[in-house]
């Protein structure tokens, strides 16, 4: 049975029409910030086991960005929103 992602546009969706983005938690830094900073932002990620909120972009679909919470372990999906006016991180990757 192929997985299904709820795109709060288009309905049900299989999950072959979306691409993962990164991590929407992520903030961006500040345009004068140090190389350090900038390295560790573009670079460096962390690998969560469990419920995560990432980028999603539904590229074959309305084209939307969306913030899919996740397990990364089941890969259950738990609750899908537009990224537009989010809270959370910065722009998408």
């Amino acid at each position: 049975m192929a997985s299904l992602i709820s795109c709060p546009h288009c309905g049900l969706r299989p999950k072959e029409e979306f691409s993962i983005r990164g991590d929407a938690n992520l903030v961006r830094p500040a345009p004068d910030a140090g190389a350090e900073v900038w390295y560790d932002y573009v670079y460096l990620r962390d690998n969560p086991k469990g419920r995560h909120s990432e980028y999603w972009h539904h590229s074959s679909g309305c084209r939307r960005w969306l913030i899919v919470e996740r397990d990364t372990v089941s890969h259950a999906v738990h609750g899908v929103r537009d990224a537009a006016g989010s809270k959370l991180g910065g722009e998408p990757a």
